[in-house]
Order: C-alpha cells, then sequence, then structure tokens
C-alpha cells in the first residue's frame, strides 16, 4: 500500500475523457484519486454519484477527481454516460496500478475469499505525493469528508 508522503506510481492507462491519463497529467494540480470495486454496483454508484455532486467544489480547490478500477472501458463509458460523470474513469484491466497502488487485495463476501480491489481513496499533492488516504472507505458521507479535509490540506 502507497504510504503517506510517498509519491503515487507511474502508470498510462485508458479513461473516459481523457483517451488515455497518466500520473504526469496530475501534476501541478490536487488529486483525488479513488479505487472502487465495479462500475454500476449500488455502493460504487452512490460513491461516484457524490463525488459528482461536489465535483466542482474540488475543482475549485486545484483538483482533480479519477475514479479507478479494473473494468474494461466499454462498462466505464456506460457508466459514464448513466451517471453523467464529469471526470474521468481509469480502466486497468492488467491490474498493473492498482496492485502498485496496494489496493488489490484478498476480500472475504459470504464466506468465500478471493482478489479484489479494496475501496479506498488517496489525496495527492501537486508534486505527486499521497498526503491523505483512506482505507476501507464506507460509502455514505466519504466523499464530503474527503472534500472538507482537502480544504484544510491545500
Amino acid at each position: 500500500m502507497i504510504e503517506l508522503e510517498q509519491k503515487i506510481p507511474e502508470f498510462k492507462l485508458p479513461a473516459t475523457q481523457a483517451g488515455t491519463i497518466s500520473d504526469k497529467d496530475l501534476q501541478g494540480k490536487y488529486a483525488v484519486i479513488y479505487f472502487y470495486p465495479r462500475d454500476n454496483t449500488p455502493g460504487c454508484t452512490t460513491e461516484t454519484n457524490d463525488f459528482c455532486e461536489l465535483y466542482k467544489e474540488f475543482q475549485g480547490l486545484n483538483c482533480e477527481i479519477i475514479g479507478f478500477n479494473n473494468n474494461p472501458m466499454k462498462l466505464h463509458e456506460k457508466f459514464e454516460k448513466k451517471l453523467e460523470i464529469p471526470f474521468p474513469l481509469v480502466s486497468d484491466e492488467d491490474q498493473s496500478a492498482v496492485e502498485a497502488f496496494g489496493v488489490w487485495q484478498l476480500k472475504k463476501f459470504m464466506g468465500k475469499e478471493f482478489m479484489g480491489i479494496v475501496r479506498t481513496t488517496f489525496v495527492v499533492n501537486p508534486q505527486g505525493n499521497v498526503i491523505k488516504r483512506y482505507d476501507k472507505v464506507k460509502v455514505k458521507g466519504h466523499a464530503a469528508q474527503v472534500l472538507e479535509d482537502l480544504k484544510t490540506l491545500v
């Protein structure tokens, strides 16, 4: 798992809106990178909608939001259109970035164990260093909490 003050891993991956997005595209601004398990599921939809509702406030703090998982671009594009998402969704199908960030972990659900994305959010400063990390995120109120915390960090 990427720790506080560490640089985020290098990546260059397909993304909605941008075509591709890389760690270098984030330099010079704050970024909220939120990892979520799957498009079009109840928790992920709620979390994404909450970030959408607050997007203009994040932008007012020179902050970009990026949603991140290993779903294919086709699913991201449908999800983006359905929710009218104003920020990029990154597709990491080979899981290189989710592993580099340390969010690809063993999960348990209904008595079964499997590998998957653990809902995690990173706040990154303009130099590319993690300044805040939220582990095993609970969706309700998360986006608002990230925004409030960011206001104290900028």
